[in-house]
């Protein structure tokens, strides 16, 4: 899980992506990559999911690529089996948790109160996902919570976007940020691959900025 957490440290932004049409990863990650951003989370939302995960790994083995909206264990194990560096679920299913930490697989689970991460730490866990971040209290919450658990870090999700990503990111608590901003499903649906990548070089000199 070290090695995610740094790796996640550089892009400082984890695109998150549903796919409904496999063709369509190829060009995506081409997209992503050279906009400036290897990395992205693709969602178990859509029945594309694996083979997206299979051809973004193989054809461009350079980029972070996970799994997200992971709820079972036998997602789990087809999202790594096709290549996805790591794994990130909504919320904090123990029983998911358990089965990736005992196949060791890193896995970044959702919380958004002090009973997930206190259940989180259970299980040697300190980067988890904060989700739905600003329906959920965004920075302030994330602030609060940081007084008791100190030693965990955050990747918060839902409702992110160029506006509010350099406050997220101005925090030392808060490894990388979650978005679809850049990766909408109509600009992936309609193949305008030319506006993500606009779109993703614009979220990466903000970051740089």
């Amino acid at each position: 899980m070290h090695k995610i957490s740094e790796q996640l440290k550089l892009t400082r932004i984890v695109p998150v992506v549903a796919i409904h049409d496999s063709a369509h990863a190829k060009p995506l990650a081409q997209a992503l990559y050279h906009g400036g951003l290897p990395c992205a989370e693709i969602t178990f939302r859509t029945d594309a999911a694996v083979d997206s995960i299979r051809i973004m790994s193989k054809e461009f083995p350079d980029m972070l690529i996970g799994a997200g909206t992971v709820l079972t264990p036998e997602q789990a194990d087809q999202a790594i089996k096709a290549g996805a560096s790591f794994i990130v679920s909504p919320g904090l299913n123990p029983t998911v948790v358990k089965h990736c930490v005992k196949k060791k697989y890193p896995i970044i689970p959702g919380i958004n109160n002090p009973t997930g991460i206190e259940i989180a730490l259970t299980f040697g866990l300190t980067l988890l996902k904060f989700f739905p971040a600003e329906a959920s209290g965004g920075l302030e919450m994330i602030k609060a919570l940081s007084a008791p658990y100190p030693q965990i870090r955050y990747m918060p999700t839902g409702g992110i976007n160029l506006q509010n990503l350099h406050t997220y990111l101005a925090n030392d608590r808060i490894v990388a940020c979650g978005g679809t901003w850049m990766v909408k499903e109509d600009l992936i649906d309609s193949g305008n691959f030319v506006e993500i990548q606009r779109l993703t070089e614009e979220a990466v000199r903000t970051v740089r900025a």
